[in-house]
């Protein structure tokens, strides 16, 4: 994990220790294979340990793939990876249920959707249909099939990849499939240095296949547990309300972030405390996590982006216009 966690815990909690302790576990563990984006790392945990979603957007051959293996073998949980394609049907996805003739009953085959973490390997180039057959297990930790609903395994997490829309083969995500991510990250191309480290690394074998499991699905439940109960300032609650009020009356934008985007923000940002090593949230936090949490919520209006408008700029210009709460003192 970055240098810049280096909260004291003397007077915290012990279950945050224990949440902190579990994330610095996990980030030195996936640092081993993703190099030099400990900032993409933490905020990879920080959805992990909120309990959220993960989409991850960007060019081939950068590292999505990796990250979601590394992320896998560190907690030690059962783990599948779809590989999305325009043939694949909702059934490949949530299992089906098959003729039993010898006892004349329809038994129920789980798809690989039934692991605790999923890797949905290019979620846009299957089509809107079979994208949308994850929703149900994202939001709800279940799947109905053939009227029968079935649990998920806990934790779970579902961890997609996604190409940029402008290559040739790709879907857009449906919005409703956008929003049930609680985060968007990006790893980006490495720097030089990092790049050459990893040409080292890579010269005999790779790094995953080294990996070991680091901390186990218990701790990690507690973990998510524990952040549960981070305490959060009603002038904290209030800044993220404003900060995603001010999104939905931007000029730019057709489709403001939902009530969703500012959950996702709250429980971001409590998760990023924990990880701090500390028990309450700062604005900080909430900047920190803003983009992440709310740019993919936001739909840019046609006249926007004809002037090359995005959402990372929208979201900018939300915090730059959205007073900052003054600090306060938690009541003992």
């Amino acid at each position: 994990m970055q240098q810049t966690v280096h909260a004291a815990t003397a007077g915290v909690s012990p279950t945050i220790i224990d949440a902190t302790s579990v994330a610095r576990r996990i980030a030195d563990n996936v640092a081993n294979v993703i190099i030099g984006k400990n900032d993409v790392i933490e905020q990879a945990l920080a959805a992990l340990i909120a309990d959220g979603h993960i989409l991850v957007e960007d060019v081939p051959g950068v590292g999505k793939t990796m990250l979601a293996r590394s992320l896998a073998v560190s907690i030690g949980g059962t783990f599948s990876r779809i590989q999305f394609t325009p043939e694949l049907l909702p059934s490949d996805v949530t299992g089906v249920s098959v003729y039993n003739q010898g006892t004349g009953d329809f038994n129920f085959r789980s798809g690989p959707i039934a692991a605790q973490l999923v890797l949905a390997d290019e979620i846009n180039r299957a089509t809107p249909k079979t994208q949308s057959a994850l929703l149900e297990a994202m939001e709800e930790r279940q799947v109905t099939v053939d009227g029968t609903t079935y649990d998920m395994a806990r934790p779970f997490l579902v961890l997609a990849t996604q190409n940029p829309i402008e290559y040739e083969g790709t879907f857009p995500l449906p919005e409703a499939q956008v929003d049930r991510f609680l985060m968007r990250i990006r790893l980006g191309y490495p720097l030089k240095a990092h790049e050459v480290n990893i040409l080292g690394l890579q010269a005999l074998t790779h790094p995953i296949d080294n990996l070991e499991r680091t901390v186990s699905v218990e701790e990690l439940s507690k973990a998510q547990e524990a952040v549960r109960d981070m305490y959060v300032d009603d002038s904290v609650k209030e800044y993220i309300v404003d900060l995603v009020a001010t999104t939905r009356d931007h000029p730019d934008v057709y489709l403001g972030a939902s009530p969703r985007g500012s959950l996702a923000l709250f429980r971001a940002a409590r998760a990023w405390a924990a990880i701090d090593g500390r028990e309450y949230v700062l604005p900080d936090d909430v900047k920190l996590l803003a983009e992440a949490t709310l740019a993919h919520r936001l739909i840019v209006s046609p006249s926007a982006r004809i002037k090359n408008v995005d959402a990372a700029q929208i979201i900018e210009d939300a915090l730059a216009h959205t007073p900052v709460p003054g600090s306060r003192v938690r009541a003992t």
